[in-house]
């Protein structure tokens, strides 16, 4: 019998290739910082982004996806992105790199800041195809990641999770994590039914997720 949010399937070559041309290479830039709704560009092209608790490691995949180690600035520090960063992928989307949500290494008016203008954007963003919530397989689900679930679930957002840091966990201990994610998922409706598990520093799922956002166009 088939899990419950099984893993993605890898994908065939036309959506590899497509992936790989979106993200790799000259297509990725930088493009802006965003304190403020107000600053967010124009939503003429598909968006997707990326959320999860801080140092989950949305830069580090970020950095892997698009093969430019600093494209997205990566810190050991938690809390350390205080921006919405916004990522041109070629002329067809934006990613978008979200403030990290829990536990932060800033004042508290500061933190209190990031997450109104993080409920803001994903409650109102309309060109968003998709939320990855990024998971570090070390953890599972934390409540943390429960509470941003279920702001996706009331905004009507689709979210994806993606497991993160899956080389730092053995084979026989992902497993166990899995089953517990799994289960939280099954509480929340926008959870999308498939699961992508990464390593940015092996490479592990790197292609399939490339694809899949490229085919969200």
């Amino acid at each position: 019998m088939q899990l419950p949010f099984p893993l993605v399937e890898e994908p065939d070559d036309l959506s590899r290739e497509k992936g790989r041309k979106l993200f790799v290479g000259s297509n990725a830039d930088f493009l802006k910082g965003v304190v403020a709704m107000s600053g967010l560009p124009g939503d003429d092209r598909a968006e997707v982004c990326f959320a999860g608790r801080s140092n989950v490691g949305k830069s580090s995949l970020i950095n892997a996806l698009t093969s430019r180690k600093g494209l997205a600035r990566a810190s050991n520090t938690p809390g350390r992105t205080q921006e919405i960063n916004y990522f041109t992928l070629s002329e067809s989307h934006y990613l978008v790199d979200l403030p990290g949500y829990g536990f932060a290494n800033a004042p508290l008016d500061v933190v209190a800041k990031w997450q109104r203008l993080l409920k803001q954007y994903l409650q109102g963003r309309v060109s968003l195809r998709r939320a990855f919530v990024l998971v570090d397989m070390r953890h599972g689900v934390k409540d943390v990641d429960d509470e941003i679930m279920s702001l996706l679930d009331s905004a009507a957002v689709t979210f994806q999770v993606v497991m993160t840091k899956a080389d730092k966990v053995k084979a026989k201990d992902q497993e166990k994590i899995m089953a517990q994610v799994r289960e939280r998922l099954a509480k929340h409706p926008a959870a999308f039914p498939e699961i992508v598990v990464t390593s940015s520093e092996k490479g592990d799922g790197l292609a399939t997720l490339r694809a899949l956002i490229a085919n969200l166009a």
